[in-house]
């Protein structure tokens, strides 16, 4: 029997549906009656492939691999990212390479760092708990913590919701001088996988950065200890609870936490790191990551367990846009979740901060939903477009922390050649984006 259906292809970063026939010797005088019929779905399905391949789509397309490549040549060693729908992801795309030693070319199912994204997973994992009646976010890590917290600034104060939208004045290890040099610098062991909670010594006993709720101030320690909550409620792993409750069944396979899990052989890109004069000053050079052109070290020696709950995860562009579509369309929390989730208070110049999500304005009407990541050797970036149904994700094997002197993450735009939320939030881009989905 003759077979002609629909197949999607990826040509050149294009998700594209072409025809593909397939005709054993003799089927068609065998069977001329189921080919009658099956003709007229051919004749759909094949329109349908000349509706997904229009000029308008392929234009769009094709610009937006084009950024990707003036992306690489801006310094970027490599980058990869999707565009998705609620129904689909319905762009790829790929540039650069995954090791500058042997050329190798990054491919769509390589996995890159996504940093501080990871902080929405634990949101996620939080507020379903708090669905479920095992958590009040009126409580304190304290309360729940006990012992466990002691000496941490602010740790008996704020609550539960004053750590999820960074407003509970803690201190961030993050910030610590001599973490600086053991976590990233020139007195990290490359091959250590920390514990979970090894970081928070380095700011026990320092005071408050501020009374809970009097300010907003980016603290990786917040989620340092929701992933402490997590374990200590269900009595989990925190990983674990993250793959139960929404890798699992999302069915997304290419999202992992790097030193408290395996990972799959062969996926991980190599990373590279901006070693600015500041980085250099702040953090020192590791004789473990040499210099593999002026600026850019080679920190592959590495891993993220010491970001642990607040960035230590790892994924696809593919996967990442997957989850952000879910998490948008209310697969993964109720709309009272959601809407707490997206209840906005100022958090810099253009930028909002939810309850485990960020909002940054665009001139005009236009805004984006989502978090970016940015760590030892990788950064990332997912959002989704406020009112539309287009959701952006784009990773990239060069991480920027500590080398820039305006801070970190889009604030500190122009202090390093390139990262991956640089070229995500570029207006271009998320323009490109809607474009693509609006051709679909």
């Amino acid at each position: 029997m003759t077979e002609n259906k629909p197949r999607l292809l990826d040509q050149g970063g294009i998700a594209v549906l072409k025809c593909q026939d397939q005709n054993p010797p003799g089927a068609i005088m065998l069977m001329k009656w189921a080919l009658a019929l099956a003709s007229l779905v051919v004749v759909s399905a094949c329109t349908a492939g000349k509706a997904e391949r229009s000029p308008d789509q392929r234009g769009a397309a094709s610009e937006l691999k084009a950024l990707l490549d003036e992306a690489v040549a801006s310094g970027i060693p490599g980058i990869s990212a999707a565009v998705a729908t609620g129904d689909s992801v319905l762009w790829t795309g790929v540039a650069g390479k995954t090791d500058l030693q042997t050329s190798a070319p990054v491919r769509p199912e390589m996995l890159f760092g996504i940093g501080s994204i990871t902080k929405t997973f634990v949101a996620v994992v939080i507020l379903q708990l708090t669905e479920e009646g095992r958590l009040d976010l009126n409580a304190t890590a304290a309360s729940l913590l006990g012992a466990a917290v002691d000496g941490i600034p602010n740790a008996e104060k704020a609550t539960l919701a004053q750590l999820l939208n960074h407003t509970g004045g803690v201190r961030s290890w993050e910030d610590d001088p001599a973490w600086i040099h053991e976590g990233r610098g020139d007195r990290l062991e490359p091959a250590r996988i920390w514990d979970k909670t090894a970081t928070l010594p380095y700011i026990k006993g320092q005071a408050a950065l501020a009374p809970p709720g009097e300010k907003f101030s980016y603290a990786n320690t917040n989620f340092t200890l929701l992933g402490m909550v997590i374990e200590k409620v269900t009595g989990n792993q925190a990983v674990d609870e993250i793959h139960r409750r929404i890798l699992t069944p999302l069915g997304l396979k290419d999202i992992h936490l790097e030193g408290f899990e395996p990972i799959p052989p062969g996926q991980l890109a190599h990373r590279y790191h901006w070693a600015t004069p500041t980085f250099q000053e702040d953090a020192g050079l590791n004789a473990a990551f040499p210099e593999v052109r002026p600026g850019l070290i080679d920190a592959s020696s590495s891993n993220l367990s010491v970001e642990w709950t607040a960035g230590g995860m790892v994924a696809t562009a593919r996967d990442l846009a997957r989850y952000a579509a879910a998490l948008r369309d209310g697969r993964l929390l109720k709309p009272a979740s959601m809407k707490f989730m997206t209840e906005w208070s100022p958090a810099g110049e253009g930028e909002q901060v939810g309850h485990g999500l960020f909002r940054s304005a665009y001139p005009g009407d236009l805004a984006v939903i989502g978090h970016d990541g940015d760590v030892l050797g990788f950064t990332g970036s997912f959002y989704w477009v406020e009112g539309t149904d287009v959701v952006v994700a784009v990773v990239s094997n060069v991480g920027s922390m500590h080398s820039t002197s305006a801070g970190t993450g889009s604030a500190a735009a122009g202090n390093v050649p390139g990262t991956a939320y640089l070229v995500a939030k570029d207006k271009r881009f998320i323009d490109l984006a809607m474009k693509v989905a609006a051709t679909r």
